[in-house]
């Protein structure tokens, strides 16, 4: 196995801090006594809910429809009964409508889902109706609805499709254990995804720090036409979209463009393998991998936890803290979201829980400007973050703008990598929101 080592321009080198999970194995999480689930999982416009208090409903039940293109479906992850319907805190910080459910332990399946066992049989609409009806969105964190990707605009020619295995961000290892244990279902997808596009080219990138997944992943793919995987030279973040697409294509996708302006379409493993046990068996998404850790955990864990579980459950079961927890995040340190409150669910974008001592927790102080260039170095978009930075901190937003922050991903390298620890990435995400802010005034008028 001589596999080609690619990566992008800047980037930088986090601690792996993997070392705890990425050995251990998917264990399934305990039902849960009740689960909350939002109507708002995904990038887009919020579900409907098609249930009312008292309603039984079942496992992969859609008590959730979509009011829009850009939106995604919910469905029910235990079965039991309806007790609320009510304004309830997510991860993202706010508070949206959740259907809240009673577990009766039972999990009777909904008698609907539909397996199709011979994609062979199914044209690209009928697969992308299966995804859309499946609920299934990104699962690397991004959530975007998986069937929108699928549908690239009028006058886009997409030639490829890259699955993203990197997972760079630090402490997280849900792909990293898929991609061992169910690698056939990451391959499944991809060629699901290709033939949903017509496209006969696939790859399946993996950092070169995983060897045994990109081995598994190897041999799982072994003799499929079209389909190559390839090293990703340990690197964050390796895993963001225009830095696959150059590492793969060598292609680039243009400023405020999309990945379809470059001719490709990017997915998680994990979308592809949710995408597999949709088409193969039916099942909507309704659970997923989740690495709880950190050293504020008494006992990390990969779970496979059902969406609406909460935090605080998922914490039990894996112990509870260790100590006082300085600090809770959903998903990893980089560009994970701090919570403050553990009754938040799990939904369809939580990729991890990660529980930071109060040491870890404490917040440098930052200092002046040395002007070193570092930020600039290591950007993986070619902006120059310290300018933006500061335009932000001044509140002049429309030079920040002409600074191209919007491009910026939020990827955090710059601020890891800054000396004097200026709050570069929390002050260009706050350029951003006004831009857009002002973006949606202007419209409205």
């Amino acid at each position: 196995m001589n596999l080609k080592i690619l990566t992008f321009k800047g980037g930088t080198h986090p601690p792996h801090s993997k070392t705890s999970t990425e050995g251990l194995s998917i264990v399934k999480s305990r039902s849960p006594e009740t689960v909350v689930i939002p109507m708002v999982q995904h990038i887009g416009a919020p579900c409907e809910p098609i249930v009312q208090v008292g309603d039984m409903v079942t496992v992969g039940q859609k008590i959730g429809e979509a009011k829009g293109f850009v939106s995604a479906p919910v469905h029910t992850s235990i079965s039991g009964e309806v007790i609320a319907i009510e304004p309830r805190l997510t991860t993202g910080g706010g508070t949206v409508p959740c259907v809240i459910i009673k577990n009766d332990m039972q999990d009777t399946f909904y008698e609907g889902l539909i397996p199709y066992p011979d994609i062979n049989k199914l044209t690209s609409q009928d697969i992308l109706s299966i995804i859309k009806e499946s609920g299934i969105v990104g699962m690397g964190g991004a959530a975007f609805p998986t069937h929108v990707k699928l549908s690239p605009p009028p006058g886009k020619v997409v030639d490829t499709v890259i699955l993203n295995g990197a997972e760079c961000e630090p402490y997280l290892t849900p792909d990293h254990r898929l991609m061992i244990e169910r690698p056939e279902d990451v391959v499944y997808g991809l060629m699901i995804f290709m033939k949903a596009l017509n496209v006969k080219k696939g790859f399946i990138a993996i950092e070169n720090n995983k060897p045994d997944a990109i081995k598994s992943v190897y041999d799982a793919a072994r003799g499929i036409d079209g389909i190559e995987v390839v090293g990703l030279k340990t690197k964050y973040p390796q895993g963001a979209e225009k830095q696959l697409i150059d590492a793969c294509t060598g292609r680039e996708v243009p400023s405020g463009g999309l990945p379809a302006d470059a001719g490709v379409v990017v997915n998680n493993v994990g979308t592809a393998a949710a995408v597999a046990n949709a088409v193969k068996k039916g099942m909507p998404l309704i659970e997923r991998i989740v690495t709880v850790t950190g050293n504020g955990l008494k006992n990390p864990q990969n779970l496979s936890v059902r969406i609406g579980t909460s935090f605080k459950d998922v914490i039990d079961e894996c112990g509870g803290f260790n100590g006082i927890p300085g600090k809770v995040i959903a998903g990893g340190p980089m560009m994970g979201i701090a919570q403050y409150s553990v009754d938040v669910p799990v939904i369809k974008g939580t990729s991890g829980i990660l529980i930071l001592t109060e040491e870890e927790a404490k917040l440098p102080e930052y200092s002046n400007c040395i002007r070193c260039g570092k930020c600039v170095e290591v950007c993986p978009i070619k902006l120059m973050p310290v300018n933006i930075s500061n335009y932000a901190l001044l509140d002049k937003f429309d030079q920040a703008e002409t600074a191209n922050a919007l491009d910026c991903i939020e990827c955090g390298a710059c601020s890891f990598i800054c000396p004097a620890k200026r709050p570069l990435v929390d002050s260009i995400r706050v350029a951003k929101r006004e831009i857009l802010a002002k973006r949606r005034k202007t419209q409205s008028k």
